[in-house]
């Protein structure tokens, strides 16, 4: 029998959201595969759908900045170790920096950004000068940035006001010239949505074959269905996964500021009003230390 480790258990409950003693038996139940041990938390009911992996304890900010055209834009994480230093002022103004420099140079590898000058050397020995000042180590985590590559559109940013924990930024494209400023506007409320509903795709389309699969093959395994005629099971499971992936499609979801219309309903609300086809072609959901399945090497601001 495989041993299961305390840290197994707490990484899955991290992970799941369901009880210690439910992710230890998961674990039992699959020899220690934490996939399987998922899954089998999912059948049971007793993880969330869509959760993403564990979230780490890192402190710090999500920032972005917007072109003053509207035409592209970037959100970036910077970690840093303790709250205390993640309000600092001095730190705030360093993750504005960080955001303004990306942005100028369309740069979304923090590598790159790192080697960038800044003040007579690189962005890094600036980073590093602010680690001396702080005590604290900062890391330039992960960026996104947004060049509008269509002839009309906008790009939107939202961080969210409490303490610039998560933030969004998302690219509207219009099949033909509209009121700059509106579109803007548009693509903002969508950013805003993002970081409210956390979306994982813009539309089904996007959703890879095997991860309607996997949902299916959870859904045909719940205890509730066991008694069920093949054809009802079928017919229940295809709902069970349609209703799931709607859930995680952006232009399925309820839109926030108007439950009763979907993302997609409001835009064709919104393309009638502005005399276009407006349709958001990405976005970028950052959560402040939300660390995925497979965690990005962290890019240190110091050695």
């Amino acid at each position: 029998m495989v041993e299961i480790s305390a840290s197994m258990v707490k990484e899955l409950r991290e992970r799941s959201g369901a009880a210690m003693m439910d992710c230890k038996k998961a674990l039992v139940e699959a020899s220690g595969d934490f996939e399987k041990a998922f899954e089998w938390l999912r059948q049971k009911g007793v993880a969330v759908a869509g959760k993403k992996a564990a979230r780490s304890a890192s402190e710090g900010l999500v920032v972005g900045q917007v072109a003053a055209d509207g035409k592209s834009g970037v959100i970036v994480e910077v970690n840093c170790e303790t709250d205390f230093v993640a309000r600092n002022e001095e730190f705030v103004t360093l993750t504005k920096e960080i955001a303004a420099l990306a942005l100028q140079h369309k740069t979304s590898e923090a590598d790159a950004l790192l080697n960038l000058p800044k003040n007579g050397g690189s962005l890094k020995d600036y980073v590093t000068e602010k680690v001396a000042k702080t005590g604290e180590n900062i890391v330039v985590r992960r960026l996104a940035v947004f060049e509008l590559n269509a002839p009309h559109g906008a790009v939107g940013l939202y961080v969210h006001a409490l303490g610039g924990k998560m933030g969004a930024l998302l690219e509207l494209h219009a099949d033909k010239p509209v009121d700059g400023e509106k579109l803007s506007a548009l693509a903002r409320e969508l950013a805003m949505h993002v970081v409210s509903a956390k979306p994982q795709f813009v539309s089904r389309d996007q959703v890879a074959p095997e991860i309607i699969e996997n949902e299916r093959r959870i859904e045909s395994g719940k205890a509730d269905l066991a008694e069920k005629k093949p054809e009802m099971r079928d017919k229940i499971v295809q709902g069970r996964v349609d209703k799931l992936i709607a859930e995680r499609c952006l232009l399925e979801q309820q839109f926030v500021k108007d439950p009763s219309l979907t993302v997609a309903q409001y835009l064709k609300k919104k393309g009638q009003e502005l005399g276009a086809d407006i349709k958001p072609q990405s976005f970028a959901l950052f959560i402040l230390g939300e660390v995925s399945a497979e965690p990005e090497e962290q890019k240190n601001g110091s050695s």
